[in-house]
């Protein structure tokens, strides 16, 4: 078997990282890498891979109903409205990650949504301008590809351009990660089902366009 699948019990070979835990196969098999053009998705995918560094990506994922619930279902218009009454009571919320960074850093970063939207026309129209090119990417997705890239010269451009609008916890190796989970990326590596189902939905999918 190629480095990084793992065949469940139904058959299908898979990207290994899940480790098999049924919640977090049901994460890369319905949502991992399939794009999102949803604003408000989009910028829950940002956070939560902001809340991610230096934890596992399923302990975030495990609170995620949390997290929703604490960021007004991350609606960055409502976030972007929190004070400091807020912070508190977030940092109070023992079922999200209570990082005072991390929090200021969502309500920050939900007010520089807001004028990115203004700026662009919508979140999803300007992160998908980015989109590499297809010479951009491995000709073969495999694991040992995957793990040589955590961060690529567009997560680079993207974090930057991030920056100095304003955004925080946006660095590139985060700013990967996102791209791979709103499927700017196809990182299911070959031999993973999900990697054929991934490419279907991303030549059908009509980019939004900036303003």
């Amino acid at each position: 078997m190629a480095a990084g699948l793992m065949v469940g019990e139904d058959g299908r070979g898979r990207c290994g990282w899940h480790g098999g835990d049924p919640f977090y196969q049901n994460y890369h098999d319905g949502e991992w890498g399939r794009p999102a053009t949803d604003d408000i998705r989009l910028f829950e995918k940002i956070c939560l891979e902001g809340f991610q560094s230096g934890l596992s990506w399923l302990t975030i994922l495990r609170k995620r109903e949390n997290f929703r619930a604490a960021f007004a279902g991350f609606d960055f218009r409502k976030v972007a409205r929190f004070g400091a009454a807020d912070v508190e009571r977030l940092l109070q919320d023992a079922g999200i990650v209570r990082h005072r960074g991390k929090i200021e850093s969502t309500i920050n970063n939900a007010q520089r949504a807001v004028a990115l939207v203004e700026e662009a026309g919508s979140l999803a129209a300007w992160f998908w301008s980015f989109e590499p090119a297809p010479e951009q990417r491995p000709q073969n997705v495999t694991w040992e590809a995957i793990r040589a890239m955590p961060k690529t010269e567009t997560s680079v451009r993207i974090s930057k351009e991030l920056k100095k609008r304003g955004w925080s916890f946006v660095g590139p190796t985060t700013v990967y990660a996102f791209m791979q989970a709103m499927g700017m990326v196809n990182d299911h590596i070959e031999g993973c089902f999900c990697r054929a189902e991934v490419e279907a939905l991303r030549a059908g999918l009509k980019r939004p366009a900036l303003r």
